[in-house]
């Protein structure tokens, strides 16, 4: 069953105010409702569906703080949040959290902090109404224990009354006595060890895992993403190039009147900064040549893991599913797990970026992108207790096409991080990329376009319309194959383009400046030929001036017989 959306109920006398937050919240991924009167605030609350009331402070009927006592102190709003929009002074807010407000945010408010506190105040909710569940679990289950408990003294008593009825029955008795023990020792055997599972596998895999749970946060993401490639666009190219023709302009006036080797110097300089824009120019007309031939051949690649006991080969699964479609919650916080039961299995999800390189549907891409858990220090404890992960499918996404390609594993570099896969492309003809024959042509400061997908999805939603990410990411509820298959079928995958330069070529890497993250690995790096003279395999998260590629020529002996 599918979670339910967060309801929030917004409580505000001013029209105009109440819609610009509605549209906020909404534009989040949040169920809204509103109202203006106070009547309709108690009727909405004590119907149960409220998570959340955003209360201006100034709304007629508010007086003082005293609608929030009445709202926190009925049984029907257990677990109600609430945040007041607080037009007042200091101790007003004080007062308001004193009477029970949860937390208060001053207006004018900020979107940012906004939905940030939202988003706390919804967690803080999720987590107090898991612990009441856990609180019920436990109450029921030590009923249950009572009973139990009764029942087998009940029995006892019996036996003893009936130990003078004949030697069979008493040994009908023991027989019963030591079944009971024998299941109740089974009982706790398997209690502790899925215990045990729960705590010492999940911390890997929770961090293992990059698959999107929440549909807030993603298109939290989206709209982060969003706000820093429209930085990125406003310091492009086409600034560069204007500040330049200013310059060249400038200089130009300052030398009429000024005689001998100072105008000789003057008149340089302006020839120099027309050099740089027409190199400027020249750059970005390549670069748009590669992007409308060689885009299409660039490809997403969705890889699904599934983790199993090394002994026996049974999956990993969640021990159940809880009233609102999510994984049921352990004492200790986290999905409960196990290697019993009939659970569903435990998946966890990872993107990459690869390229068409051969015929037959043959694809370039990192070693660790087609195997994960490959040089993955987190997984070191989960290999520790016999788990070790496999693959559960591994999908290749071209731009154009509304449908998946299955692939599979081909061939894996014994020298680097590289890999081969292979799909049934069908009648999908992208073009084979070509690889630079000669390495020599690789030098500082050359220019360079890298083609990728850096961040996954993130990328992809963020320059898609935005009522389009929002119908998106609702109608998947947030899960990744959902939304692939989605963004596919409305042609919208499309990989990001970045240009730099090579800042230097050593043996078996080479450091460049174009813009990338992960996401972006497995991606080919161009040179001014169009030709493929490295594979994007790392970043250096601190310094985005060195990322690293590796030589086509190790791709190139891969793809040998």
């Amino acid at each position: 069953m599918a979670a339910r959306p967060e309801q929030i109920l917004i409580v505000d006398g001013d029209a105009s105010s109440r819609a610009i937050l509605e549209d906020l919240l909404r534009h989040a991924g949040y169920q809204v409702s509103s109202t203006g009167f106070c009547q309709s605030v108690f009727e909405a609350v004590r119907s149960g569906t409220v998570d959340l009331l955003v209360l201006k402070s100034d709304f007629p009927g508010f007086e003082g703080g005293d609608l929030i006592s009445e709202l926190k102190s009925g049984s029907m709003t257990e677990g109600l949040r609430v945040l007041v929009l607080d037009t007042g002074s200091p101790q007003d807010r004080a007062r308001y959290l004193d009477m029970g407000a949860d937390d208060v945010l001053s207006c004018p408010w900020e979107s940012t902090e906004m939905l940030a506190r939202i988003r706390v105040q919804l967690r803080a909710k999720k987590s107090a109404d898991d612990l009441r569940r856990r609180e019920e679990l436990a109450e029921r289950g030590e009923e249950m224990s009572l009973t139990a408990f009764e029942a087998l003294a009940a029995t006892e008593k019996m036996g003893r009354d009936a130990f003078s009825i004949g030697r069979r029955l008493r040994i009908g008795l023991s027989v019963l006595f030591v079944m009971i023990a024998v299941m109740a020792a089974i009982y706790f055997g398997f209690y502790h060890r899925a215990t045990k599972e729960t705590r010492e596998a999940y911390a890997s895999i929770a961090r293992l895992n990059r698959g999107l749970t929440r549909q807030e946060d993603l298109l939290a993401q989206v709209h982060k993403i969003n706000d820093e490639i429209t930085k990125m666009e406003e310091a492009s190219a086409e600034a560069r190039k204007e500040q330049l023709g200013k310059q060249s302009q400038e200089l130009g006036a300052r030398i009429t009147g000024v005689p001998g080797q100072e105008a000789s110097a003057l008149r340089s300089r302006p020839e120099e900064a027309e050099g740089q824009l027409k190199h400027i120019e020249s750059a970005d007309s390549i670069a748009q040549g590669i992007i409308k031939t060689y885009s299409q051949s660039v490809c997403l690649i969705h890889v699904s893991m599934a983790i199993r006991d090394r002994s026996s080969g049974r999956p990993l699964r969640y021990v159940g599913l809880s009233p609102d479609g999510g994984p049921l919650i352990g004492l200790d916080g986290d999905p409960a797990i196990t290697l019993e039961g009939s659970g569903p299995e435990v998946r966890v999800h990872s993107l990459g970026s690869g390229f068409l390189a051969g015929e037959g549907g043959r694809i370039v891409t990192n070693h660790h992108v087609v195997e994960p858990w490959w040089h993955d220090e987190d997984l070191g404890a989960m290999k520790e207790e016999g788990l070790e992960p496999v693959i559960a499918g591994m999908d290749a996404f071209f731009p154009g096409s509304p449908r998946a390609f299955s692939c599979v594993t081909e061939k894996v570099s014994t020298d680097t991080d590289l890999a081969l896969v292979r799909a049934d492309l069908g009648d999908l003809t992208p073009k084979i990329l070509s690889f630079n024959e000669t390495g020599d042509t690789n030098l500082t400061g050359q220019s360079v376009v890298l083609i990728g997908y850096p961040t996954g999805i993130e990328a992809i939603l963020a320059r898609t319309d935005a009522s389009a990410v929002q119908e998106i990411v609702m109608a998947s509820h947030g899960e990744l194959k959902s939304i692939l298959a989605e963004l596919a079928v409305r042609n919208l995958i499309r990989p990001t383009v970045t240009q730099g330069h090579i800042g230097d070529v050593l043996k078996d890497k080479i450091v460049y400046d174009a813009q990338t993250t992960s996401g972006g690995s497995g991606g080919p790096l161009f040179n001014q030929q169009a030709k493929v003279i490295g594979i994007n395999f790392a970043i250096m998260r601190d310094f985005g001036g060195s990322n690293f590629a590796i030589p086509s020529r190790y791709a190139q002996s891969l793809l040998r017989p």
